[in-house]
């Protein structure tokens, strides 16, 4: 399992890469996005904005049922707000679809002269979501030569579906056009709705297929391979599994996930491995950021 070489550039900096240029090109004054209360990607959006010396507002639905008396004050909405944001709590439950408390939003901005920077849930379902983690898979290929080592499997946490979509289509790419060997790429929901977001995946990994210089025909159903055992039923809420499982990291490596996604994603590689879902060659945990919501489950 590979860690600390990849972790940076974190999942959502990826392809914030390429709509940070396009909002630019567009002369775009607004970043708006949507997330759950603890939402990497929208701090992330807030982290750009500034950087780059632009305004940003999203809105932060109530995805999660967990009740802490700090949940929606530490963590990531913290840090957004530290960054000056326009922070808008709603109660809407969770989804990956675009949602029209987002649409609200960049029709609000509009209405007062500004121009919004329209970024869906997770930058998953937009043009270049994808973007970010096909470079991804060159970067990978590039440190596993640098280390002499190839990982067979590549296990990834999903929920909407950008991530996993680009890690589908980057490989497929270095396999196809570059004659690299071929490898599997496992995803674990973590979402409750795992059809929904294996469309989403397939949807993505095609459109960013044809990008990057294949065909959407080049990505099919089997491709995305997204096993749904491990999300324990919802999004946000971690089970017996993943909290062992976040544990287990943290006292024998100092390995930081969180209760959300990714401690549910190592939950599902430590039983597989346990149980010879995966055997033989090297298997790569993606660890794609998260520990800032650790923060916000203080009964754990």
């Amino acid at each position: 399992m590979l860690t600390s070489a990849l972790r940076k550039p974190r999942a959502k900096e990826h392809p914030r890469r390429y709509l940070a240029s396009e909002a630019l090109a567009q002369g775009c004054d607004t970043l708006v996005s949507i997330g759950g209360i603890h939402s990497n990607h929208t701090r992330q959006v807030f982290a750009v904005a500034a950087h780059l010396e632009l305004k940003a507002a999203t809105v932060q639905e109530h995805w999660v049922d967990w009740q802490d008396q700090g949940y929606e004050k530490v963590g990531n909405i913290q840090l957004s707000r530290f960054m000056a944001a326009d922070v808008r709590l709603d109660a809407s439950a969770f989804g990956i679809e675009h949602k029209t408390t987002l649409a609200d939003l960049k029709a609000g901005i509009e209405a007062a002269g500004g121009k919004p920077y329209y970024i869906p849930a997770g930058v998953s379902d937009h043009p270049l979501g994808g973007l970010g983690f096909a470079r991804w898979a060159f970067e990978v290929e590039a440190q596993e030569k640098a280390m002499g080592v190839f990982f067979d499997s590549i296990i990834d946490c999903a929920v909407t579906g950008s991530t996993m979509a680009g890690m589908v289509a980057g490989f497929k790419l270095c396999q196809l056009k570059c004659g690299s060997r071929a490898r599997r790429i496992l995803g674990i929901d973590a979402s409750g709705e795992p059809r929904q977001t294996f469309d989403q995946v397939l949807r993505i990994a095609k459109f960013t297929a044809a990008k990057i210089g294949l065909s959407k025909d080049n990505i099919t159903a089997a491709d995305v391979v997204l096993d749904e055992r491990y999300h324990a039923g919802i999004d946000g809420i971690p089970d017996e599994p993943t909290i062992a499982a976040t544990k287990f990291g943290a006292q024998t490596e100092a390995f930081l996930t969180d209760p959300v996604y990714e401690g549910k994603s190592l939950a599902g590689m430590m039983d597989m491995i346990r149980k010879g879902g995966i055997s033989g060659g090297n298997v790569l945990c993606a660890d794609l950021g998260g520990q800032l919501a650790l923060n916000a489950y203080t009964d754990m």
